[in-house]
């Protein structure tokens, strides 16, 4: 009897180490087919130093010539003489590569934009319906976290979705509370996803996506700070938010 205990623990042990071998190997797979898609937002002015500023992450959605991203990644206002909008990304080799990107659309109340950019098409990502999405919903996400401290090669994080969970967004400052905005805040509260998932600056605009398929379900959004803006680094809470996809969906025609 007690080999026949020992015969079938160590055959769950296996399975077990079989199935989360599995996962492992699938992820890896869904990564190596986001990667691609993902872009770094930022300012470009040649006589800068440096030229270049990051200002979020985005990735390529629709007919490879858009990019999503945080609405508050774009600056509000491109004067003449300012740094123009750009994307860094990569061409089949793996060389970097900067281009022109337009706004073509945002949405600041759900903090969503869409950048059209030149050149050919970009490798897109498919939008999943994110009303079908469940709590518990293993996803990950990409991007350049910490400003590009750790260079401008995409980070992928996992976690969960942790919960669906009304919310609204006020402006970042006391001047942004006009009378639009707390009616919103009174009577405009909207579904938002918590992922048990640490992201940091530079991640915002990354795209949350199912990890066996690669859908995107979400857009990273901010994270939630204990104490002051440093401890965001030195003691992150794991808590992240993401804008569920369908918004980005109402604002451009992407099926």
């Amino acid at each position: 009897m007690r080999t026949s205990k020992c015969f079938i623990g160590w055959l769950f042990a296996a399975l077990g180490l079989f199935l989360a071998t599995e996962v492992v190997a699938e992820l890896a797979d869904t990564i190596e087919r986001v990667k691609p898609s993902i872009v770094v937002v930022g300012t470009y002015k040649k006589t800068n130093s440096p030229p270049f500023v990051l200002r979020g992450t985005g990735f390529v959605i629709g007919n490879g010539n858009l990019v999503a991203t945080n609405s508050h990644v774009v600056p509000d206002t491109l004067e003449p003489d300012a740094p123009v909008l750009v994307i860094q990304t990569r061409n089949a080799s793996g060389e970097s590569q900067v281009r022109r990107a337009y706004l073509a659309t945002r949405d600041k109340d759900h903090d969503l934009a869409v950048l059209r950019v030149d050149g050919a098409a970009l490798p897109a990502l498919k939008l999943r319906d994110s009303n079908l999405v469940r709590e518990g919903l293993s996803v990950g996400f990409t991007g350049f976290p910490i400003g590009g401290a750790l260079g401008f090669s995409p980070v992928t994080h996992r976690g969960m979705i942790s919960s669906i969970t009304p919310i609204a967004l006020p402006g970042a400052t006391a001047q942004q509370l006009n009378e639009k905005v707390i009616r919103r805040i009174k009577g405009g509260t909207f579904n938002i996803f918590q992922l048990d998932a640490t992201a940091y600056p530079g991640n915002s605009g990354s795209p949350v996506f199912d990890t066996e398929s690669g859908d995107v379900i979400g857009i990273i959004n901010m994270v939630f700070i204990k104490g002051s803006k440093e401890t965001a680094l030195s003691q992150p809470s794991g808590i992240s938010y993401a804008i569920p996809v369908n918004f980005l969906k109402s604002i451009v025609d992407i099926p």
